[in-house]
């Protein structure tokens, strides 16, 4: 019988300890990886920069380079002067602002409790479920959704722009799926201590569950601040006009229509304001993005692994 010699039994051993996926990546592997993720990144990060860019060019360097400035020669301010010295700017942003705060936390405490009583081993929670899922296939309608806001008497409200958004079924399934997984001991010792459902999901559920509020949290928000058809469809009074409305305007109807809609004096480039306005419509999703990087790969990696 053969005996394996020392170095290949410290080999096998390290083997052994080390699954597939924490081996060390070959080099050639290590450079593959970097090309392609730095790819991704210059993909990404180049159209933002022709988008901040432009916004602070002026009109001469506009001129020469064809509308689009990958470096501004001679920053300027005066799109974002021309912008926010108007008088819808900053309402638009405070109606933005307002709608992704209030509708976030509605959303949240509506999709929250709904997956943590559906969660439960109740007799109603199979027909909610089954009447959630029907909602993914089959959509309301444009035409039976106005009918139904008009008939609320939210037309012209900033309610409006709200409560048609504050469920989403796919959220709702995330979080469920989550509540499931959270341990039945947990929830069942703390019944014998005497905790309602309220307590319990209240500080054992919602404790346990920070990474999937983050990430359900994130998606409402995201989709609260850019939704613009709504007002569209909703919304007649320019004063409740959110930032994403005006952005559409720009783009959609010209900057010199825009802008005499808004009460803007057209004191920049065009094409700067355009991008201005992207500019400002996009800087509070990507400040906000940072803190919840952490807590929104968890819970995208705890939604992804079972047991």
């Amino acid at each position: 019988m053969t005996v394996p010699s020392p170095t290949l039994e410290r080999a096998l051993r390290r083997r052994r300890s080390r699954p597939a996926w924490k081996e060390q990546p070959s080099l050639g592997l290590s450079l593959a990886k970097l090309l392609l993720l730095g790819g991704f990144a210059v993909a990404i990060a180049v159209p933002i920069l022709v988008v901040v860019s432009t916004s602070l060019a002026d009109n001469e360097q506009l001129i020469r380079s064809g509308g689009y400035v990958l470096w501004p020669e001679r920053p300027t301010l005066d799109a974002y002067r021309a912008l926010l010295t108007g008088p819808l700017m900053f309402r638009a942003l405070g109606v933005s602002v307002f709608i992704t705060v209030v509708g976030t936390l509605l959303a949240l405490f509506v999709t929250i409790t709904m997956a943590y009583a559906t969660s439960r081993p109740v007799l109603f929670g199979r027909p909610v479920l089954m009447a959630v899922l029907f909602t993914l296939l089959f959509a309301p309608g444009l035409i039976p959704s106005f009918l139904m806001v008009r008939q609320l008497g939210l037309l012209d409200t900033i309610w409006s722009l709200i409560l048609p958004g504050i469920f989403g079924a796919f959220n709702f399934v995330v979080m469920r799926a989550f509540f499931m997984n959270i341990p039945r001991e947990v929830i069942e010792s703390a019944q014998m201590d005497g905790c309602s459902d309220w307590q319990i999901l209240w500080r054992i559920v919602l404790p346990l569950s920070k990474a999937v509020v983050a990430v359900v949290g994130l998606f409402y928000a995201v989709g609260f601040w850019n939704s613009f058809f709504n007002a569209m469809l909703y919304i007649n009074d320019q004063d409740l006009w959110p930032v994403q409305l005006i952005l559409r305007n720009y783009v959609i109807q010209g900057t010199q229509v825009a802008a005499d809609q808004l009460g803007v004096a057209v004191t920049a480039p065009p094409q700067s304001l355009k991008m201005a306005v992207v500019v400002i419509a996009l800087a509070p999703i990507c400040m906000l993005y940072p803190f919840l990087q952490r807590h929104f790969t968890k819970g995208v990696i705890t939604g992804a692994v079972k047991g």
